[in-house]
């Protein structure tokens, strides 16, 4: 039915949102500025530079790039303590029958190393990072990248995504898109199907697992 399968990785394939949550509010209320988690929510998708532009448009005069590193630092101690896959993500990765490719809006050295830490570099064809796009999601660029690596029609290919941000950008290239619950609902504005978790998605986007 699809020709390859592209995967996001914070809140799809790896449970980094949840632990993102845990040590950003430590390190905001460690700034002066203790948030909550709806604020936190509004970061979930992002990458970096958005991450940035928020902040210093909702906190005049933070140092957003002070902030940013103590929340890049914080997370990454938090990370190596142990970091867990998203149920069924394993038995999904391990049953496909075309190529994965993964998208991501984290950095590349830090996308390679969750997968280090979960032992899943294997199950890909290729990984797509922030370092590699000049137009990161929602915009599609990052998805029509993974087509065009794979030399495949986006048409072809099957998304899982757990925020809006990325479900759009997979959506406006043009794949079929799963959205998995995380610690945001789906609105399933961009969403062909939306699923408790991935072999769920898998089963409703027709993939034999």
């Amino acid at each position: 039915m699809f020709d390859a399968v592209f995967f996001d990785l914070d809140g799809t394939l790896v449970d980094t949102e949840a632990l993102a949550l845990r040590s950003n509010m430590r390190v905001f209320a460690e700034h002066g500025h203790p948030v909550e988690a709806d604020f936190l929510h509004e970061m979930i998708g992002k990458d970096e530079p958005a991450i940035t532009e928020l902040l210093r448009e909702t906190m005049p005069g933070l140092d957003a790039n002070q902030l940013q590193a103590d929340l890049h630092r914080a997370f990454y101690e938090d990370l190596e303590a142990g970091l867990d896959l998203k149920p069924g993500a394993r038995q999904l990765l391990d049953g496909l029958a075309v190529p994965a490719v993964l998208v991501t809006s984290s950095g590349r050295p830090g996308a390679l190393r969750k997968l280090e830490l979960t032992g899943i570099h294997a199950a890909f064809a290729g990984v797509i990072t922030l370092d590699e796009v000049t137009r990161p999601k929602p915009d599609p660029q990052p998805y029509l990248m993974a087509a065009q690596m794979l030399d495949l029609d986006p048409s072809r290919c099957l998304v899982f995504e757990d925020s809006e941000t990325g479900a759009e950008a997979g959506h406006r290239a043009g794949c079929t898109v799963v959205q998995v619950k995380d610690v945001v609902s789906p609105t399933g504005r961009w969403a062909h199907h939306i699923a408790d978790d991935l072999l769920a998605g898998a089963r409703l986007a027709g993939l034999a697992i």
